[in-house]
């Protein structure tokens, strides 16, 4: 009688984990260098569902932060650099991707990328790190909290305050365009020269139709 063949249960913490780039650099002054991708495989015969864990999240969004990948596949995980300034310049981040069956809840592997931020590529030609830098990256990365990393499906929008005060104004002087009389009208008490011509409304009326699709849209 043929056994039916089981997979082995694999050990907390066991199971290699295979991501591409080990080092994300973003440059500064480089726009296209703020996002970037890491490419995580799985080559066993089974799904792996996979978490985003970094160090400092608030600099960070990832899209897709959690996911699963299936069996001989891989799966490209977007990582944003959200705050680019000159106090984050060589400061060393971590990012840690934890896996595990989808079935279970315990991580079978994870797999540490470090992440920096450098003010321009041209400053420094690429070259191995010293050992004595390696040494103090890895102090300094030694005792490092992850923290869950928030996913963001899409790009952030500055959230609309309603209509600038100039359009306000232009609104409010085109409604009082239309409310003063029209030339050539005898019984009103407005002065003469503020009588319009009937093209001035129209003028008039037409914009405030623009700024009202403005005001609409915001």
């Amino acid at each position: 009688m043929q056994q039916q063949h089981r997979q082995p249960e694999l050990v907390e913490g066991s199971l290699p984990v295979f991501v591409f780039p080990s080092e994300l650099v973003f440059y500064a002054d480089e726009q296209k260098s703020h996002k970037q991708v890491l490419t995580l495989y799985n080559p066993y015969e089974f799904a792996l569902k996979f978490k985003v864990l970094c160090t400092a999240p608030n600099k960070y969004s990832v899209v897709d932060a959690t996911g699963a990948v299936k069996p001989q596949c891989c799966v490209d995980i977007v990582i944003r650099h959200r705050d680019v300034r000159a106090c984050h310049y060589g400061v060393y981040d971590k990012f840690r991707l934890q896996v595990s069956e989808q079935s279970q809840r315990k991580a079978l592997g994870r797999k540490e990328v470090t992440a920096t931020l450098r003010p321009s590529a041209s400053q420094e030609p690429p070259s191995p790190r010293p050992h004595d830098e390696e040494r103090r990256i890895k102090e300094q990365l030694a005792d490092s909290e992850f923290y869950e990393q928030t996913a963001f499906q899409s790009e952030s929008r500055p959230v609309a305050g309603g209509p600038s005060l100039l359009t306000v104004l232009l609104g409010l002087v085109c409604i009082t365009t239309l409310m003063l009389p029209t030339l050539g009208e005898l019984e009103s008490s407005v002065p003469v020269y503020l009588h319009l011509s009937v093209n001035k409304k129209l003028v008039a009326a037409y914009v405030l139709g623009l700024l009202t699709m403005v005001i609409l849209r915001t």
